[in-house]
């Protein structure tokens, strides 16, 4: 039995062990895999092969990591697949509009429209790696991306869908009255324009907006098509989903133009007693003490001082204004699904570890499809990103054993839909709304006479 024709939606966060905090020490991972491009294209070929609608990778400018450079890693595997869509994350306070539009615009056209943009303000400082002395705060950072976003669509925007014109007898490939000088003055950016690259395939890349704070909703609501976010339970994730889809009406936009899409870090089994073994098993190779140290920075007490066994300590909580620089949203998810669901450490630990602080679920092949159905069918989600614990074996469960179970009941689909990402989607390609304004104010290339193009 269909939703009224509503399916529900899957990406895959690739990685290379994981997304268990232990993934990295079991036996069955590649431990080199994270720079191995054969690596990924098989994590990206399991998930074509399930349908997925697009792979999603993290990325940042700080720290230490074995992490490939999304567009890097995403125009290699745009040739070794077909369907799939590729959500790259890229965050605004440390890039320029004009470097991102373009980065964009190049993998939507190389994956012939399956490109996307995980818009992030950059939650971790790396201020020390741009020359600057600190970490901008969040409302900060928001009020920069809401522009930033704004400028890369205007430059997406500034050539017509006919501009190429390939004109062999003329010697004409651009025609330059369908091309437009964008002249974007804000408060922090000025970009005069056009981009040097025609209009995206997608018209605009998919944007997806990461992030359950109160900035990011906004955010998602003025601009996103996707909403990747943290919830760890069917009534939070309730709240959040009207939250964010009662906001759209005021943008002039309507709830099937956003689709939310939870995280879960799905612990596959054929019986449940097969998943619970694996969580255990995954349990043991944590290392407890760092997993322990770092949910205690939550608290003015430290958790290794509790027994397992013993309730989360949720009387002795820092107070969140203490956590403003960096994801105060994952705070409080984390913090919300201990006071709704009454954690014990074990369970606190278990749960933080599996995703992230996304929800980890454990069960047998049919409870982790009835969770799925049951969030979506009772307006938890419209999908979700699946972080699976472990690669390739988490991945493979889930596309080979639970999406048949999703779609003998109906709410996934049996061949891909379209084209590119947002026909598979389900959303609408934008249509260009600033060209008639830029054409009748004279910025056509041709109009203000600028040279070196066509």
């Amino acid at each position: 039995m269909t939703i009224s024709g509503r399916k529900a939606h899957f990406n895959v966060f690739i990685r290379g062990t994981g997304h268990h905090a232990a993934s990295s020490r079991h036996p069955s991972v590649n431990p080199h895999g994270s720079l191995d491009l054969e690596h990924f294209a098989n994590q990206a070929n399991i998930a074509e092969r399930g349908l997925l609608d697009a792979l999603f990778v993290a990325d940042g400018y700080s720290g230490v990591s074995r992490r490939l450079e999304p567009f890097t890693l995403f125009s290699a595997l745009a040739l070794r697949t077909k369907h799939i869509g590729f959500i790259a994350t890229v965050g605004t306070t440390y890039n320029d509009p004009y470097h991102v539009a373009r980065q964009f615009a190049s993998l939507d056209h190389i994956s012939k429209g399956r490109a996307a943009w995980n818009v992030v303000t950059t939650a971790q400082s790396a201020a020390h790696n741009f020359g600057r002395d600190e970490h901008p705060d969040v409302e900060q950072r928001y009020k920069v991306g809401e522009e930033f976003v704004e400028v890369v669509k205007q430059l997406w925007d500034s050539w017509e869908e006919d501009a190429l014109v390939y004109d062999k007898a003329n010697d004409k490939r651009i025609d330059l009255n369908k091309v437009y000088n964008i002249n974007f003055a804000g408060e922090y950016y000025k970009v005069k324009g056009p981009l040097n690259i025609a209009r995206p395939p997608q018209g605009h890349p998919v944007l997806v907006q990461a992030g359950s704070s109160e900035g990011g909703k906004e955010l998602a609501a003025r601009t996103a098509d996707a909403v990747f976010t943290a919830q760890q339970t069917l009534g939070a994730a309730q709240e959040f989903y009207r939250d964010v889809k009662g906001r759209l009406a005021k943008f002039g936009r309507t709830p099937n133009q956003l689709l939310i899409l939870p995280g879960l870090c799905p612990i596959i089994g054929d019986t449940e007693a097969e998943a619970r073994d694996l969580e255990e098993e995954l349990f043991s190779l944590l290392d407890l003490r760092k997993s322990l140290a770092n949910l205690s920075r939550y608290f003015t007490v430290d958790l290794a001082d509790y027994l397992l066994d013993a309730p989360v300590p949720l009387d002795k909580l820092r107070p969140a204004e203490q956590f403003r620089v960096g994801i105060t949203s994952r705070r409080d998810v984390i913090i919300d699904a201990a006071f709704r669901e009454r954690f014990t450490i074990k369970q606190f630990v278990s749960r933080s570890a599996g995703g992230h602080g996304h929800i980890t679920f454990t069960g047998s092949v049919l409870q982790v499809a009835d969770f799925i159905e049951k969030w979506f069918r009772e307006g938890g989600s419209d999908g979700f990103n699946i972080l699976p614990p472990i690669f390739p074996k988490g991945l493979e469960d889930f596309v080979d054993k639970v999406i048949p179970e999703l779609q003998n009941r109906g709410i996934f689909r049996t061949a891909y839909e379209g084209a590119t990402l947002r026909e598979n989607y389900g959303l609408a390609r934008p249509e260009n709304r600033h060209n008639k304004v830029w054409a009748a104010s004279g910025q056509s290339l041709a109009a203000s006479g600028d040279a070196g193009w066509g």
